[in-house]
């Protein structure tokens, strides 16, 4: 299974959901996470990083029926 930007859990661009989807993971530890990863780090290093992974990570396909 590759990582997608999540089409359901998403709150921005879908990186922190994308990213509980694949690790079954509940969607807000990962956000919180990210949260204090930015703050730990200065801001910069994680805003950064989250840009570059909302580019990166491509979009989830959706299951139109």
């Amino acid at each position: 299974m590759n990582l997608y930007k999540s089409n359901e859990n998403r709150m921005i661009s879908g990186v922190c959901g994308g990213i509980a989807e694949k690790y079954v993971w509940d969607p807000s530890v990962v956000r919180v996470a990210v949260v204090l990863a930015t703050v730990c780090t200065g801001f910069w290093l994680g805003i950064i990083g989250y840009i570059a992974a909302a580019v990166i990570i491509p979009n989830a396909e959706r299951n139109v029926q």
